[in-house]
């Protein structure tokens, strides 16, 4: 394996890279906090919504994409069960898997902050360029 010397300007560019990262981040927290949303929930929902084949998750599947476990995952969707944003479901093909889906409150909020995520991410397209090293 080659040894690598990271270069003064691959430095900077990460460094920037994490001080846009922790801006977004920030931004992300108060756009939720707008909605009426807590972080974790605004994720639930997205990750939800992000399904690429269908309109609901498996909680396991939402406990990975939170990098959480099943457990607070568990309790996540109840309390978001509880303020309207979320509804569970027992699977028609397989009564052990319960499908988690957004209601159309849920739906409509996480579009909601999506959006403006969506524009505060176009600020940051340079930065992703910038920091892109290749071998």
């Amino acid at each position: 394996m080659r040894s690598y010397v990271i270069t003064r300007r691959e430095l900077v560019a990460l460094s920037e890279f994490r001080h846009q990262l922790a801006r977004f981040q920030r931004f992300s927290v108060a756009a939720s906090r707008e909605a009426g949303l807590t972080q974790t929930q605004y994720l639930l929902l997205l990750h939800i919504a992000g399904q690429t084949s269908r309109d609901w998750a498996p909680v396991g599947s939402l406990a990975k994409r939170l990098q959480a476990s099943p457990h607070a995952t568990t309790a996540l969707i109840k309390r978001s069960v509880a303020r309207g944003l979320v509804r569970k479901q027992q699977s028609t093909d397989d009564a052990r898997r319960v499908e988690v889906r957004l209601t159309a409150r849920g739906a409509a909020l996480v579009r909601r902050v999506a959006t403006r995520h969506r524009r505060e991410l176009a600020t940051l397209r340079h930065i992703l360029r910038i920091t892109h090293v290749t071998d």
